[in-house]
């Protein structure tokens, strides 16, 4: 596959790439070893995050040589071109490292800027979450069958809501983010922390979460989980009107969009200690 920038071709391509390199973490789940940190001790890069982009690399550019590609791992290469690939190849790394279930090959594709095709791969849940443009928003089990349409819970009061969100790993975001949620626990009908962002994004736009807020994601966590969920109706944003990234994502239907966004303004959540 080469050339042109369809939206169609480009989603074949990253659900492809995804499930290949899915299986090849699969294969080493629990049984990865650390090889750097980032943030803080705790937050680590295990050799497999590094193979994992390696071959989403190789696979892309075999198909389309002249794309660029921003990756966690190893940054961004082929800056100018029309189309550029946003890759996490391993969200939910310490899931990953415990063999824990949620973590995810997030894949994304931009033309002109703008995110036009979206894969989430979860292998330990046989299920791979998809996303076009305009097109709306599919999981499809791995294994084959028919895809379902996604769509986000609408009308959901913020006090009966189920509210996904997970914490950074720097002591002093901890602590803020220790505090809001202790703030949001009594006014929602409880917290959800499952450890991978993309994947986050994907429950909300399968109505398994009714929200979903995070301070730290960076753009490659959520670049193709933000598709998925608009593409199911939600509305994914930062606060006061900014765009979601590192400083505040928020996502729900538009109600409970709005009643989340004023309760976590009211909070100042945009700090570390």
């Amino acid at each position: 596959m080469t050339g042109g920038a369809e939206p169609e071709s480009l989603l074949e391509l990253a659900s492809d790439v995804a499930r290949e390199a899915g299986a090849m973490l699969a294969d080493r789940a629990g049984r990865a070893v650390v090889v750097a940190t980032k943030s803080s001790p705790t937050d680590v890069v295990t050799e497999m995050d590094q193979a994992a982009e390696r071959l989403i690399r190789e696979r892309i550019l075999a198909a389309r040589p002249g794309d660029a590609i921003l990756g966690e791992e190893g940054g961004e290469t082929g800056e100018g071109a029309l189309v550029r690939w946003i890759v996490d190849p391993l969200d939910g790394t310490v899931n990953y490292l415990y063999d824990l279930p949620d973590w995810a090959v997030s894949i994304a594709a931009e033309v002109g800027g703008e995110v036009v095709a979206g894969v989430v791969c979860v292998p330990r849940r046989d299920v791979a979450y998809y996303g076009l443009l305009g097109g709306g928003s599919f999981r499809r089990s791995l294994a084959g069958g028919q895809p379902e349409r996604l769509a986000c819970n609408l009308g959901v009061p913020l006090a009966r809501a189920l509210v996904a969100t997970g914490f950074g790993y720097a002591p002093g975001r901890r602590q803020v983010q220790g505090a809001v949620a202790g703030a949001v626990l009594p006014k929602v009908r409880d917290i959800r922390r499952n450890g991978a962002a993309a994947v986050d994004l994907c429950l909300l736009a399968a109505g398994n979460v009714d929200a979903y807020y995070e301070r730290g994601v960076q753009y490659w966590d959520i670049a193709a989980g933000s598709l998925i969920a608009r593409e199911a109706g939600a509305i994914v944003g930062g606060l006061g009107g900014k765009p979601p990234g590192p400083s505040m994502t928020v996502g729900g239907g538009p109600q409970l969009f709005s009643e989340l966004h004023d309760l976590l303004l009211s909070l100042n959540p945009e700090w570390d200690a």
